[in-house]
């Protein structure tokens, strides 16, 4: 099956089908949403799961900015007012990192001073509480539409491997064109952006699979083994008993 055919599937939720909402070339939206307030967080991501978008969620600014920086997301919505790191000081690290994910500062704060702080820190956009759902809904799509048009220029290049993490292809320095299925790309794509950085099996799994996964644990280690017969690479290192990295030998 293809990478595009893949992603074309139903998501359960509420006792409904739904589909995932899909931006460009049939891929679907995944957002990470950091709150702290437990009753918003739930409802909120109830509601746009219900509206077909993939959500992970983060109640403390420390999780939210490692689940930002090693996770696949489309959008960020984003508090202000969080536990252990506040959202200005999780968007500045995130930012200081170049990652240009869209983020939506969703917060109380609403004098002029914060909207100016919160978009000077490197807010794409800001929305107060309370607020109208299908306001935010709009204001996601217009992300959404800002980011495919940027898309292209977001493509991955690491150990002579070119990666379009939307089309699931990679192309080689002969210029070979590789197509990759959903969990392939997404793995080579938590490689890339962590080249050089040793990755457990268990950090793997999570951002690849899912904490709530039904699939076995020595899937990671199948997948790597895929990739390697796939690409014809051996930049994809083992660290016995721990876990992979990407990196090329002359960069060791």
């Amino acid at each position: 099956m293809k990478f595009k055919e893949l992603f074309v599937r139903m998501i359960i939720s509420g006792g409904q089908a739904l589909i995932p909402v899909r931006w460009k070339q049939g891929a679907f939206m995944k957002l990470l949403f950091v709150e702290d307030e437990k009753r918003m967080s739930d409802a909120l991501s109830h509601l746009l799961r219900k509206k077909g978008y993939i959500v992970d969620t983060a109640s403390d600014g420390e999780t939210g900015l490692d689940m930002a920086t090693t996770g696949f997301h489309d959008i960020i919505i984003l508090d202000r007012m969080l536990p252990a790191l506040d959202g200005i000081s999780l968007l500045k690290a995130f930012r200081s990192q170049g990652f240009d994910t869209p983020v939506l500062f969703l917060t109380a704060k609403d004098s002029s001073k914060d909207r100016v702080e919160g978009l000077d820190a490197g807010a794409d956009d800001y929305l107060v509480k309370p607020f109208s759902t299908d306001e935010l809904l709009a204001r996601l799509r217009a992300l959404a539409r800002r980011k495919s048009k940027d898309f292209q220029e977001n493509n991955l290049t690491a150990a002579g491997l070119s990666l379009d993490p939307l089309r699931g292809e990679v192309i080689k320095d002969n210029n070979t064109i590789i197509q990759l299925s959903v969990k392939e790309s997404l793995l080579l794509e938590l490689l890339m952006r962590n080249y050089g950085q040793v990755l457990t099996k268990a950090r793997i799994f999570e951002k690849v699979w899912g904490y709530c996964s039904e699939i076995e644990f020595a899937n990671v280690d199948l997948y790597i083994h895929y990739l390697r017969k796939k690409l014809n690479t051996s930049h994809i290192k083992t660290v016995r008993g721990i876990g992979y990295y990407l990196q090329e030998e002359d960069d060791v």
